[in-house]
């Protein structure tokens, strides 16, 4: 509850981007192979950014 008016972090806001468009593409998979495949592709277009942010993170 005291988390409700915390913003997010940059690794946050890209993970639930990430889960986003996964569940996207699941829902196109049966419907829409191109569609759904463009999907995965940017989802796995931010892996590295966020793996990048998670590193940079431990570091500090």
């Amino acid at each position: 509850m005291f988390n409700l008016f915390r913003k997010k972090s940059e690794i946050e806001k890209l993970e639930s981007n990430f889960k986003k468009l996964m569940k996207e593409w699941y829902e196109l998979s049966s419907i829409n192979r191109k569609l759904s495949d463009e999907k995965y592709a940017m989802a796995q277009a931010l892996i590295p950014k966020i793996e990048q942010l998670k590193k940079a993170h431990e570091i500090n």
